[in-house]
Formats: C-alpha cells, structure tokens, sequence
C-alpha cells in the first residue's frame, strides 16, 4: 500500500511539474444568429471580452476555462404591433425584428494541440442572459424582452487556437446553443429559436 502511494504521490508530482499554468484575456468580434426549424435566419454582428485560463496537462493535452461577455441575437421576422407616434394601437403585421441580447458565458474547453502551435478545442457553455430586448425595423424604441428569454443557455463550442507567441494568440470557434432561447411560444414563429454563435478573437495569456 505504501509503494502504491508513493507512485501516485509521485505521479502528481511530475504531472504538476509538466504542466503549464496560464491566464489571460481576449477580445472579439461575433457574427451571431438564431437557429433552429421554422426560424428565420439573419446574422447580426457583436462582440465578445472576457478573461481566460489555461493548464496544459502535457504537450498535446490542455483545459481553458473561460469568463466571457458577449453581445448575441439575431434578426428574424416576427409578428409587431403597429403604432403612431403617441404609442396608440394601429394593427399587427409581420416586420423585420433585430434582438440584442447580453450573455455573460462560461465555456470549459479542452484543447487538443495538434502541433505546438495549434491546438483543436470543443467542450461545453453555459451561459447567463443579462440583457434582451427586440427592435422592430422603424421603429425608435427597444421594446424589453428579458422575461420572455431563458435565463440559462447551455451550448456546445468547436474551434481552433493558434498561438503567434508564448503569449499571444488568436481563435476562432463556432458556439451551437442547445437550450431554447424564448419561454413564449409566439416568439419566433414557433419557439425552435437557439443561439448560434460565429467568433473571430485575439488574446494575451501570461
């Protein structure tokens, strides 16, 4: 028993020792997009920054966990009640809505380094809506739709790292949510709608 302790004393030993602590931040721009059946498709562009960790296990094998805010949404056509200046009711009709919506996300990404420079990264997300609100096309005002949103959106990240430097490196992922992004089933036709996510960023690890 004892000798079987000392090789996984041992084993931790040189594994922390191998391994590479690092942390940092990044920052990006996102074309992002609502998808799913039945939902009408339209990218609209945001932005992303956040700080993030990695600890590389070996050579080939890391995990980088992630803090990141992110302006997502989309732009769908829905159904929008019409009115005049003075707000008074003027009918329903179909237009081009634009949904502006604030996440903060906490990936969890395990890295695979293909070479010492590149590594492949997928793993899962969680994210917390902050801020919904929908835009109808000519319209002046937002109208708030955070209480008609998910408070919680699980999803899915594929992508690449490349590092330029020790410290320095650019990314590239696409973010699939799982988790319907609307409670009301009238949003977005017939409430399929999900987060989707295209992510272009450059950050500094330390």
């Amino acid at each position: 028993m004892k000798k079987v302790f000392l090789l996984v004393a041992a084993a931790i030993v040189c594994m922390s020792a191998n391994a590479q602590f690092q942390i940092g931040g990044k920052v990006g721009f996102d074309m992002t997009n609502y998808w799913g059946a039945d939902v009408e498709h339209g990218m609209k562009p945001g932005y992303q920054f956040g700080l993030i960790m990695e600890y590389k296990f070996n050579d080939r094998f890391a995990i980088a966990p992630e803090v990141v805010f992110a302006s997502q949404g989309g732009k769908s056509k829905a159904l929008a009640i019409e009115v005049d200046d003075d707000f008074d009711f003027d009918g329903v009709t179909i237009a081009d809505v634009k949904y502006t919506a604030n996440y903060i996300n906490v990936p969890l990404m395990l890295k695979f380094y293909a070479t010492p420079e590149f590594s492949i990264d997928f793993g899962p997300q969680v994210g917390f809506n902050v801020f919904n609100k929908a835009k109808v096309k000519g319209a002046k005002k937002s109208v708030d739709v955070k209480d008609l949103t998910q408070a919680v959106d699980f999803g899915l990240g594929l992508g690449g790292t490349f590092n330029i430097t020790d410290n320095a490196f650019v990314q590239a992922r696409y973010t699939m949510g799982l988790t319907k992004v609307f409670k009301d089933k009238e949003v977005l036709g017939k409430n399929n709608a999900k987060n989707g996510n295209v992510q272009i960023a450059f950050g500094m690890k330390f």
